[in-house]
């Protein structure tokens, strides 16, 4: 079944966390692969900001009261319920997990995923391209200053905030800024070879999670984290999505919205970006605890995906069967007036 397979993407992370769990760098790489995951992290946000365009964005911005409530899901619906289950704490789990919960909640939503689904699903991709594209460059504001708030009311977050939000500016908002700035005179090249820069995208993120597992490893992270934990961070997982998408499905039925931004509203307000946080709990957490804090983002990434991409199919066979309903009544009425 389709719903039952993983993304390309995961297994490629489940790869490199077994690469990690066997040959974690050690000793002199160490500080090699500090430095070469800071580098890795300044492209992938470089080609991020050089990926948004702003034509796009104008295109789909008109639908205003779409984008706010999408803004809403993301930014304040997804913190409080995150605060919600580490106050409830229905399991006993390591205050990293719930804190890795607490941090999946406060991220901007996914980009490529969201409008592919959106796509397939026929939805009004324009304003998915906008909210997913303004999601994605407001998180870079916005999430450091939740995570100094939330973290901060939760009494997980290290060192000191203000520094923490300014680390995440220079090493992600400057390369960002600038990716965008560059467009001008490399926007051509980015269209033609978007394929490459994915691979880029992809690339960064791996060896980000493995430089951050090679030293949970070395700090014992399978020690702390077994099957049972893992079981209860999906259980966790499929719990928090289920409830983002009925009150969004809820929310687009009660403010009458069509079904093309009903789909829109669905897909882009339920996402979260791997994407964006993994570099970012690189910078905001200490290396030894960032394997673990990751770990429901990377759980929360496979499942939502897979029910996406089974919600997706649904409304595309929907869509499908009322064509074809209405193309033969149009056909039966054309032949009652012959």
């Amino acid at each position: 079944m389709r719903i039952l397979r993983l993304d390309p993407m995961m297994v490629k992370l489940l790869i490199v966390v077994l690469l990690a769990t066997f040959l974690p760098a050690k000793g002199g790489f160490v500080p090699f692969f500090e430095w070469l995951t800071t580098a890795a992290i300044a492209l992938l946000f470089f080609m991020h900001g050089a990926k948004l365009s702003r034509e796009k964005i104008i295109a789909g911005s008109s639908h205003w009261r779409l984008h706010l409530w999408i803004m809403f899901s993301t930014f304040v619906l997804f913190p409080i319920l995150g605060l919600l289950l580490v106050w409830w704490h229905p399991v006993n789990l390591s205050n990293e997990i719930y804190t890795g919960f607490i941090y999946l909640c406060i991220l901007p939503a996914t980009v490529q995923s969201a409008i592919a689904f959106t796509s397939m699903a026929g939805g009004n991709v324009a304003a998915a391209v906008c909210s997913a594209s303004a999601s994605s460059l407001l998180g870079v504001f916005i999430s450091p200053l939740l995570v100094n708030l939330v973290m901060n009311i939760h009494s997980e977050m290290p060192g000191n905030g203000l520094e923490q939000i300014g680390r995440i500016m220079l090493q992600l908002l400057v390369p960002f800024v600038l990716g965008h700035l560059s467009r001008r005179w490399i926007g051509g090249w980015v269209e033609r070879h978007r394929s490459l820069i994915g691979k880029t995208d992809q690339a960064s993120i791996l060896l980000v999670v493995y430089s951050a597992f090679s030293e949970a490893v070395v700090n014992g992270i399978w020690h702390r984290v077994g099957i049972i934990t893992l079981l209860w961070i999906l259980a966790g997982s499929v719990l928090l999505l289920a409830i983002v998408l009925i009150v969004n499905l809820l929310a687009a039925r009660l403010f009458g919205f069509k079904r093309a931004d009903e789909i829109t509203i669905l897909f882009c307000g339920s996402k979260k970006s791997l994407a964006n946080g993994v570099p970012m709990a690189n910078i905001l957490f200490p290396a030894a605890a960032v394997g673990i804090i990751v770990l429901p983002l990377m759980v929360f990434h496979q499942v939502q995906l897979m029910v996406c991409s089974f919600i997706a199919q649904r409304y595309k066979k929907k869509n499908e069967a009322e064509l074809q309903a209405s193309e033969s009544t149009g056909k039966a009425m054309m032949e009652s007036q012959k």
